[in-house]
């Protein structure tokens, strides 16, 4: 069974982390066999996302499962870029992984901690200035929903990690099993 890890931290933006792990979770849930299982991941096991929404994540940074795929939540990510114990787990996670992803601002975190080099990227329309200014070397891809690179994935805010996430369950299962997940959330794909 794969395992699919959702990184959050204070003032992670709720729809960031809450909209991939619906996916994850209903199309699991829609198969047989469910093919993964999906986790939330943080430094501490409480956390108070943006807007005061305080939360339990499955487990800490010392204790999660290897991972098939990282996927890393934006947010107010200023003090996140800053703290080296949450880079390192990123760092460490990332290169065992098979995919390595983000919602908006996660794509800061990622560069950070040295899991994006020069690769094509996105992240929301309000901070692509801000990353290209922080990390030249990566091509910062505007007016994208998500942007694949690899066995890199980044996608731009909030609605567009629920797509991206979609695109994930096609690439690890089925177009179909994508499908059918987005008709079960009556949400209407944008590929």
């Amino acid at each position: 069974m794969l395992q699919i890890g959702i990184v959050i931290y204070d003032d992670a933006e709720v729809l960031d982390f809450a909209g991939p792990y619906e996916v994850f979770a209903t199309a699991a849930r829609l198969c047989d066999t469910p093919p993964w299982r999906v986790s939330l991941i943080s430094e501490h096991r409480n956390v108070m996302a943006r807007g005061g929404f305080t939360l339990q994540s499955h487990f800490t940074f010392d204790e999660h499962p290897a991972l098939d795929v990282l996927l890393v939540s934006g947010g107010v990510h200023t003090s996140a870029m800053e703290n080296p114990v949450l880079l390192k787990a990123l760092s460490e996670a990332g290169n065992g992984a098979r995919w390595v992803t983000s919602v908006c601002t996660g794509a800061f975190l990622l560069a950070e901690a040295g899991l994006l080099a020069d690769q094509r990227v996105t992240t929301h329309w309000e901070d692509i200035a801000d990353l290209r200014r922080r990390f030249p070397a990566l091509d910062v891809q505007e007016n994208s929903r998500w942007v694949e690179d690899g066995n890199r994935l980044t996608s731009a805010g909030i609605s567009a990690g629920i797509d991206m996430s979609l695109h994930l369950v096609e690439k690890l299962h089925s177009r179909k099993l994508a499908e059918d997940t987005a008709r079960q959330m009556d949400y209407a794909w944008q590929q």
